[in-house]
């Protein structure tokens, strides 16, 4: 850990522990509210994370000392006997034909978690452990997002630089998540999904052997947590969703429907993905086979209703809808420049074919390169959620100095040539 980041970490816990002197009492109001009266046990980890990383991401804490002590404080909760904050089990859900889901209330058990965490920064202000210092090739960011035009703002994103730390992951491979989630119906499976795929990631044993695999189970795995909530809350909303995994040299993405992700190689877009469309020749075969139709209002829709042939959620349209990710690793051999992640906001009315030269502008310009690429998709005319992440592989100076070179010999190659 080095000297700037022992520094950052102490004046943190500092703040940190003058706001919260005391732990929480029964009665004291949550700072971050946990967004949901009741959670599953099989929920536990990934709101209780939620709620952490909100907590110290709102007091500038360190991506790495906040994935530390997330993970610390969960670890704890969850070795407590957490049956006090047991719900009494619904009349309607008794009497269900299925299986009992064990229900807590959520905001005492929260109260409880952020004791804990509470707990960690005091231990730590003593005595500040080296928690596996970030990763030396932690990579830099730009992220953008807003509402448009829509009455509501049903994206969501996820970035982990220190996947390992939070999810206390410790086989010594490095590794990176980032994700674009897009609601429709509500947000509610936007967010459930930013909430515990990462989670329920981090639990494949095929993690270890197989990316693809693992993400495929998580996929599967994230809709049916999800599909039980949503029969118990009476939920009709859905989600696509695509996540990217850096893991040592390789990149591996998984997508349920359309945001999508590309890979830009020396100025040149690399196709890693075909998004989940309901007129994609494969998809319509797979959903008539199933005894569905794809009708065309406005565009093409599954059975009429939604314009996605894959996604978390939209339960009333299953299996015809399917939940059930695609994969695609590449390994990266040091000449990439960065992903770009984005919701069909953003895609629909900007080609991929345009990104390199559009992040190029924004770079030489000095603007917020995230920023500028949201603008340019309002300004073409989307009227949809937008949001926007790229992760560069290179330094962004090293991308416009590489780029303007490149541009320079080509330019001087063709006067050469009389073009």
């Amino acid at each position: 850990m080095s000297c700037t980041d022992q520094g950052d970490a102490e004046k943190l816990l500092k703040r940190f522990l003058e706001e919260f002197p005391n732990p929480l009492g029964t009665e004291d109001p949550l700072p971050v509210s946990p967004l949901s009266r009741k959670v599953s046990l099989q929920e536990v980890k990934g709101k209780s994370l939620d709620v952490g990383l909100r907590l110290l991401s709102d007091r500038n804490a360190p991506s790495w000392l906040s994935s530390a002590m997330c993970n610390a404080a969960v670890t704890e909760l969850l070795k407590d006997d957490l049956s006090p904050h047991y719900c009494c089990q619904d009349a309607e859900q008794s009497q269900e034909d299925e299986p009992e889901v064990v229900l807590l209330q959520s905001e005492p058990l929260q109260r409880v978690f952020i004791n804990k965490l509470r707990e960690v920064g005091v231990a730590w202000q003593k005595q500040l452990p080296n928690p596996g210092a970030p990763s030396l090739r932690s990579h830099s960011c730009s992220v953008h997002a807003i509402r448009n035009t829509r009455r509501k703002m049903e994206d969501r994103h996820v970035i982990l630089k220190d996947f390992n730390q939070l999810l206390g992951l410790q086989d010594g491979v490095e590794r990176e998540y980032y994700a674009v989630f897009d609601g429709h119906g509500g947000m509610d499976a936007a967010t459930y999904a930013a909430t515990h795929l990462h989670v329920v990631l981090s639990q494949q044993e095929a993690l270890k052997s197989g990316v693809s695999a693992a993400f495929k189970n998580t996929f599967t795995q994230t809709d049916d947590m999800f599909k039980i909530k949503a029969k118990r809350e009476r939920l009709r909303s859905g989600s696509t969703g695509v996540a990217v995994l850096l893991s040592s040299d390789w990149l591996t993405v998984a997508w349920l429907g359309d945001s999508q992700a590309m890979l830009v190689r020396q100025g040149e877009p690399v196709t890693l993905m075909n998004p989940h469309k309901p007129e994609r020749e494969d998809e319509k075969k797979r959903i008539e086979d199933l005894g569905g139709c794809i009708a065309f209002i406005g565009c093409w829709r599954v059975n009429g209703t939604y314009a996605v042939s894959r996604a978390i959620g939209d339960f009333d349209q299953k299996p015809y809808v399917s939940n059930e990710a695609d994969c695609f690793s590449v390994q990266l051999n040091g000449n990439e420049d960065y992903i770009l992640l984005a919701c069909d906001g953003f895609f629909d009315v900007i080609q991929s074919a345009d990104v390199p030269g559009l992040v190029l502008e924004a770079l030489s310009s000095g603007e917020d390169v995230a920023q500028s690429l949201v603008a340019q998709a309002k300004a073409a005319g989307s009227c949809d959620n937008i949001t926007v992440l790229l992760v560069f592989l290179k330094e962004p100076p090293k991308i416009l100095t590489y780029n303007t070179s490149s541009a320079t010999v080509e330019g001087a190659t063709g006067e050469a040539a009389g073009i």
